[in-house]
């Protein structure tokens, strides 16, 4: 299966709620690649649309290696990758000081997303977590164990695409999986999309206003 672009991966991953019955839900979208997506998952069940923004944190010597993620800003969440700081013996204290970095470009992108829209509470609801695909889940993992921490009443994982391995590692972390398309081998996620340009902040903006109204600014 390949889709034409996020959109029609969107409207394709919104067909498979048909028929589930989900208490309270809230979509929240990775941005930037997963709000297009997940702006028709929420448009299908009328649901809100928020945003769980994680930015890795890297090792200083080795900046591409992860000893951890830091998620959204307003209550912002660290998770620790523990055999990584163990390894490179970081202490957690030494990943929160370098979280800071993170957290401020994550504060920064919310404000530009939102313009000034509060996080929607995440507790006792159900919470579904969209992107437009997982390869090695690393940012997925992240939201997700930040997610949990909130209360929620059932986590759902709902890509259009996904590699099996991760996908069934994950299984075991959220209430349900939603993912129509599960290749053998998955390689790029953008193999499985005929147009997969980078989501623009503009885009981005236009989806989340959409679904919320105006900003807290022009009322």
């Amino acid at each position: 299966m390949r889709y034409r672009d996020r959109r029609e991966a969107g409207e394709r991953l919104a067909r498979e709620f048909a028929g589930l019955h989900l208490a309270n839900p809230v979509v929240l979208a990775l941005p930037r690649g997963g709000v297009p997506v997940a702006y028709e998952v929420a448009r299908a069940l009328a649901a809100p649309l928020d945003l769980v923004m994680v930015r890795k944190i890297g090792v200083p010597s080795q900046p591409e290696l992860a000893a951890g993620a830091v998620v959204n800003g307003a209550n912002p969440e660290i998770v620790v990758n523990e055999d990584i700081a163990r390894q490179t013996r970081l202490s957690h204290a030494d990943i929160e000081r370098l979280a800071e970095a993170q957290l401020d470009l994550i504060r920064d992108r919310r404000r530009l997303y939102l313009r000034g829209r509060a996080q929607i509470p995440l507790k006792d609801r159900t919470v579904i977590i969209v992107d437009d695909g997982i390869a090695t889940g690393a940012t997925m993992r992240a939201a997700v164990k930040a997610v949990r921490r909130h209360g929620p009443a059932r986590i759902v994982l709902a890509v259009p695409v996904a590699a099996p391995d991760t996908l069934e590692e994950m299984r075991s972390e959220v209430d349900l999986v939603i993912c129509p398309n599960v290749p053998a081998y998955l390689g790029a996620i953008g193999a499985f999309y005929a147009v997969f340009d980078q989501t623009s902040d503009d885009e981005v903006i236009r989806l989340l206003d959409a679904t919320a109204g105006p900003p807290a600014s022009a009322r």
